[in-house]
């Protein structure tokens, strides 16, 4: 079949990279893409919000699936139109899409079908936010309700940062929750309407400095799996969090279809829904791929045909993943933009390793930086040591000035290891 790849980031490269290897793909389009799909992908210059483009595109190229990357698309209804359209498409309708669009939906949601979560408040206005402050303990975490690239999120140490947070969001729908004590997981789930089943564990580095300190960024590194989320763990977080959202949402006549990835605490009660995203997450998305085994497009067809009982479970290799963030200076606020990039190449010369585009583009034939995330160094081997070990490698390979990068992803799982 010929498929139609929506977006241009680094998730979206890993994605093109594996769907460019299923036997069912016959010819692959990105729209936008980056210069890193391009190896994979013939780009097609579009905007993946407007949906009457996306659909007109999809018919021009005769599409028969439309993978959806990014969540914007999917709040803006991109797939709805698909859908209506009579085009198979992976990913959510608006209205299921309102899991990550709207972080008070998501809550609401919980507390309505018992799925356990941290208690909360809701509000509108910073006023009233102060107020509402005054039932949680310190630490507490301060949440922008709407999308925010990752980046909505503070979790404050003192009043004084959790003032400042509110202040920050303004006269705007926020949540406040209470603070979960433990180690965090990501658990992606395929669903489609009515099958639900798990796809992958990961584990990323939101904090843009070493030992997690400092500000939240989209995510500075991943391992997968995850192995503190244990099959018992798993187990559970289907059974009790992942799958009771998608009756409440099929009951609510809003059927979710696509990838459903769950951030969890994993807390002494057992897990906890952190949040949701309804699209595979930046940068786990580009430590999954590699482990994903058979035919890719195959599987995300079947998601999008209402199909997936009749595939199985997907199978993923025995190995382990590690992806480093290269991000540029300045990330995550204003990066340092148009820096050369050279010596990807070398990178890809370690054993395992792939090196995704997340914010690069070509200026007179050069490689240069084009967004806050620029690259996104994967490494797979046997172990997770030695494939932490590839990723680094190859990330000394790269001549970027101006980039930086953590030196201690995966370090939780490093220390386990060595224990």
């Amino acid at each position: 079949m010929n498929i139609l790849l929506l977006g241009s980031g680094g998730r979206e490269d890993a994605l093109a990279w594996r769907l460019r290897q299923s036997p069912s793909c016959d010819k692959l389009l990105a729209g936008p893409g980056n210069p890193g799909i391009a190896r994979w992908a013939d780009c097609i210059a579009i905007d993946p919000c407007e949906p009457d483009a996306v659909v007109a595109a999809a018919r021009q190229n005769g599409i028969g699936l439309v993978v959806v990357g990014p969540e914007a698309p999917l709040v803006a209804g991109v797939a709805d139109a698909l859908r209506a359209a009579g085009i198979a498409v992976f990913g959510p309708n608006a209205a299921a899409a309102q899991l990550e669009g709207s972080k008070g939906f998501t809550k609401d949601l919980c507390r309505a079908n018992g799925i356990p979560t941290a208690d909360y408040v809701r509000t509108e206005r910073a006023t009233e936010a102060r107020t509402a402050l005054n039932r949680f303990l310190i630490p507490v975490v301060i949440k922008a309700d709407g999308l925010a690239a990752g980046k909505g999120v503070t979790v404050a140490t003192s009043r004084a940062e959790a003032e400042a947070a509110i202040d920050a969001i303004g006269d705007a729908p926020l949540v406040i929750e209470e603070f979960l004590e433990g180690e965090e997981a990501s658990l992606f789930a395929l669903v489609d309407g009515e099958t639900a089943v798990p796809l992958a564990s990961a584990q990323d580095h939101k904090r843009v400095g070493e030992g997690d300190t400092g500000p939240n960024t989209g995510g500075m590194g991943a391992y997968a799996p995850a192995p503190v989320l244990t099959d018992a763990l798993q187990a559970r977080a289907m059974d009790e969090i992942v799958r009771p959202t998608a009756r409440a949402l099929a009951d609510a006549g809003a059927p979710f279809s696509g990838v459903l990835y769950a951030g969890l605490m994993l807390t002494s009660e057992g897990p906890k829904l952190i949040e949701y995203n309804v699209r595979f997450g930046d940068p786990e998305c580009e430590a999954i791929m590699p482990l994903i085994d058979g035919d890719f497009a195959e599987l995300l067809q079947a998601v999008a045909l209402g199909r997936l009982a009749e595939i199985g479970q997907p199978k993923l290799a025995a190995k382990h993943a590690v992806t480093v963030i290269v991000a540029a200076r300045g990330y995550p606020g204003i990066p340092a933009g148009g820096g050369l990039i050279r010596e990807i190449e070398a990178a890809e010369q370690v054993e395992g390793v792939t090196v995704f585009h997340a914010g690069t583009a070509l200026a007179d034939q050069a490689l240069v930086a084009s967004g806050g995330r620029v690259l996104a160094v994967t490494a797979v081997a046997d172990t997770f040591a030695n494939a932490r070990a590839r990723a680094y490698r190859a990330v000394d390979q790269i001549d970027f000035a101006d980039g930086f990068h953590r030196r201690d992803i995966g370090w939780r799982e490093l220390e386990r290891e060595s224990a």
